[in-house]
């Protein structure tokens, strides 16, 4: 076992973590995540992790003079497939809804200016918007940086200025609006803190259901290859 224990050390201090699923949910989750941010408001173009690689890629151009209008990624170890439908079902009362298949969205707020992505971050969920693309549940939860000046001490939605809450979601409204997809994008509730943590728990219960948990499986991958038993 000290074998595997080593080789595991060895593998994290060589490598870069895949931010999807080598980075960590966050130690005190659903209270404080960890998020990866892809996309600052500065940045006019769409960037997002390739899922294989890790990579930071280029989705697209950004379409409009608006852009986003916090930092936005997802938050590692999560994923959207039937615990998350489910609960948008029950929440809302609508059918045929799925999973989107993807981290679950993030929007962290601060009153500081980060002009890069690319980066993590301790977020504290505030949060969230029940979103439907679609008919697949794409939930954004918002959070406020961890130690923020401004927004740090904020614990539930109720609590931000109404004008920062509105922006936000006029953004996800309308970004597909060049699409002509923009009616199929709806927001059906606003939801406070407790909400957002149980749909943290859920998509990390989706992401552990298809994925299983990651530092197992290459702790048991490397004792057969090195013929240690459990």
């Amino acid at each position: 076992m000290k074998e595997v224990q080593n080789l595991l050390k060895a593998f994290n201090n060589k490598f870069v973590a895949h931010p999807w699923h080598g980075v960590s949910i966050g130690e005190k989750t659903p209270d404080i995540v960890n998020a990866f941010i892809e996309i600052v408001p500065s940045d006019a173009i769409k960037y997002e992790v390739d899922k294989d690689s890790g990579f930071i890629m280029i989705d697209r151009p950004q379409k409009f003079s608006n852009h986003m209008p916090c930092m936005y990624g997802f938050v590692p170890q999560t994923y959207c497939d039937t615990r998350i439908a489910e609960f948008c079902t029950e929440k809302t009362g609508k059918t045929g809804i799925v999973g989107d298949q993807d981290p679950l969205d993030i929007c962290v707020l601060t009153e500081r200016q980060v002009n890069r992505g690319n980066i993590l971050m301790e977020a504290i969920p505030v949060g969230g918007f029940r979103m439907i693309d679609g008919g697949e549940a794409d939930d954004k939860i918002i959070a406020v940086l961890k130690g923020d000046q401004a927004y740090g001490d904020i614990k539930d939605i109720s609590d931000m200025p109404k004008m920062v809450i509105d922006r936000v979601k006029h953004f996800f409204l309308t970004y597909k609006d060049l699409e002509g997809n923009s009616k199929n994008v709806e927001i059906t509730h606003v939801y406070g803190a407790d909400e957002a943590k149980e749909v943290i728990k859920r998509s990390f219960d989706d992401y552990t259901a298809k994925f299983g948990n990651a530092d197992q499986a290459l702790a048991e991958a490397l004792m057969q290859a090195l013929g240690v038993k459990a």
